[in-house]
């Protein structure tokens, strides 16, 4: 058999050859669509590689990414000088690639990884002997398919960040949404409770409605105002002055709602002098950031209201004052009345007049006035008070015990003294000025007698009244001066209380032990000045005519203090 002609057999290798290139580039093209379908970098990476012996004679050396280095490495570039070798001749190539030298590899190539977003990096290919053209050209489309895949799964990354981080934005606005209208709803709430006026009351149950814990409004002292919410504890708890001071500097250092203990709370206060405290009661401390909100917000509302209150209650004791003060002043308009039954108070009733006097060093009038105020509220005196020359004017609406009053404005000045004077009671508004003139005098009597721990009432004077309200009172006087000028003269020299002496014993009715009590002496003391009061005077003490005269101008010698004047 012979042989083909030469050009018959290259004819028939050429389209062998053609054959193996479109198998190769058929296997290519399905290599392609697996690598685009891909997102995975790694695995497109994988793929490429893989593909480099079948489609010549060829290995790889590995694959160089500009941002992420060396994959796949092979061979030679195994080893990290080789591919820093390898790296050094990138420098030089284009965007086309070119030939690299390979330490021990005959031949080497770096294919360019690119597509239109850009160059990634090079498939860097090793050979004993250089490829055929068609090998090489195999090679390119290979890399260039891998460039593709990389910049399509890089593309579809972005995408799906940029989707991720959308939709976090929007979670995010959503939230942001949502609190903004959870604000607005709060302050809209708590804006219609300050402009209804419900007070301190609407104001728990609001914050109550908003946030579903248990509310309590207190004052700085914590004694609760208000409470919204299930029943309040029984009783409700209250802690020491000095750690309630500490929890509410905290608080206001914080400039937020802070916790403590139970509770979590905030401060309002709109002046120095007044305070108030919004609390939730939170015991497992789950209270959050739009429950801190509406606190926050509960605590502005309720600053303005207590600086209305205290604007309120200002006013409210101006014009008593101005009340009590024409009214002592003897006026008698139409109009008084009418501002007083506006004030919420009947001057068409009985009333008389209360002095309180403070004892002692002098307190600041406010808080004096503020004490007195409390206890004639408390003990339900009356409500209708003034200032007037170092005391404090109340016009009783009722009768009371007043040495009770007296105790209760002692508790409220926390350990102060003071002296209670009552007048006469009056039927009409106009006798007014005739009780207080009463009241002065029974605090006069009060100071002359050196009297303590009670109340002086005008109406239970006895015969000091009698002697008070004597047209002539120079009368007294003499008859003062009949029995008791020598031991008035002899106190006046020598500086002694013998005046006093006797006017206690006699008041004792003649007691040994008591007068001695009384005056806080020894009983021989006291008999040694009852022995120069009978040497000095030249009175019997035994005569029951001379005791009772001697009683009565003792009396009268007191009442002639009173009358001329003293702290009052």
């Amino acid at each position: 058999m012979t042989s083909a002609p030469v050009p018959v057999r290259r004819a028939r290798e050429s389209d062998a050859e053609l054959r193996d290139q479109l198998s190769s580039l058929q296997g290519l093209l399905a290599l392609s669509m697996l690598m685009t379908e891909s997102g995975d970098e790694q695995r497109i990476l994988h793929l490429g590689s893989s593909a480099v012996p079948s489609l010549g004679r060829c290995h790889l050396a590995g694959v160089d990414l500009f941002d992420t280095g060396w994959h796949a490495v092979a061979g030679a570039c195994a080893d990290p000088g080789v591919r820093a070798d390898v790296e050094a001749q990138f420098a030089v190539l284009t965007t086309a690639g070119g030939a690299v030298a390979i330490l021990h590899e005959a031949w080497g190539w770096a294919f360019p990884l690119r597509s239109v977003q850009g160059h990634f990096g090079f498939l860097v290919v090793a050979a004993d002997e250089e490829p055929s053209p068609s090998e090489q050209f195999l090679l390119r489309v290979l890399a260039q398919q891998t460039g593709v895949a990389l910049a399509n799964a890089r593309m579809h990354t972005r995408q799906r960040q940029t989707a991720a981080e959308l939709q976090a934005v929007n979670v995010q606005l959503a939230d942001t949404v949502t609190a903004l209208q959870r604000s607005t709803d709060i302050h809209a709430r708590l804006t219609r409770v300050a402009v209804a006026g419900e007070g301190r009351e609407g104001i728990a149950g609001a914050v109550h409605d908003l946030t579903g814990y248990p509310v309590a409004i207190e004052d700085g002292h914590g004694n609760l105002c208000a409470w919204a919410g299930p029943g309040p504890p029984d009783p409700y708890p209250r802690v020491l002055p000095a750690v309630r001071e500490q929890t509410l500097q905290r608080a206001l250092r914080d400039g937020r709602p802070t916790r403590d203990g139970n509770w979590l709370l905030t401060v309002a206060q709109p002046r120095s002098d007044v305070i108030g405290v919004l609390a939730l009661f939170d015991p497992s401390a789950t209270a959050g950031r739009q429950e801190q909100a509406a606190l926050e917000h509960g605590a502005t509302v309720l600053a303005m209201e207590l600086a209305r209150l205290q604007s309120v209650a200002e006013t409210e004791v101006r014009l008593r004052r101005s009340v009590v003060d024409e009214l002592l002043a003897g006026t008698n308009e139409p109009g008084l009345l009418g501002r007083a039954q506006a004030l919420g108070y009947d001057l068409e009733r009985p009333h008389r007049v209360v002095l309180v006097a403070p004892e002692g060093p002098q307190p600041d009038m406010e808080t004096f006035f503020d004490a007195v105020r409390r206890a004639a509220r408390d003990t339900g005196v009356g409500t209708l008070l003034s200032a007037r020359g170092g005391t404090v004017v109340v016009l009783a609406e009722a009768d009371r015990r007043w040495d009770d009053f007296r105790a209760a404005v002692l508790r409220e000045l926390s350990g102060g003294r003071c002296r209670v004077g009552v007048g006469a009671v009056c039927d009409r508004a106009p006798e007014l000025p005739r009780s207080h003139h009463e009241a002065q005098l029974a605090l006069r009597m009060h100071d002359a007698s050196g009297a303590r721990d009670c109340a002086v009432v005008f109406d239970e004077l006895g015969v000091y009244r009698i002697l008070a309200e004597v047209d002539d009172p120079a009368s007294v006087e003499r008859f003062t001066r009949q029995w008791l000028t020598e031991l008035i003269d002899y106190d006046a020299r020598r500086r002694s209380d013998l005046v006093r002496t006797l006017s206690t014993y006699l008041e004792c009715g003649g007691r040994y032990d008591a007068t001695a009590a009384a005056l806080a002496t020894h009983r021989s003391t006291l008999k040694y000045r009852l022995q120069r009061i009978k040497e000095i005077s030249g009175h019997d003490l035994s005569d029951a005519d001379t005791r009772f005269n001697l009683q009565l101008a003792t009396r009268a010698w007191y009442t002639l203090l009173a009358l001329g004047g003293g702290r009052t």
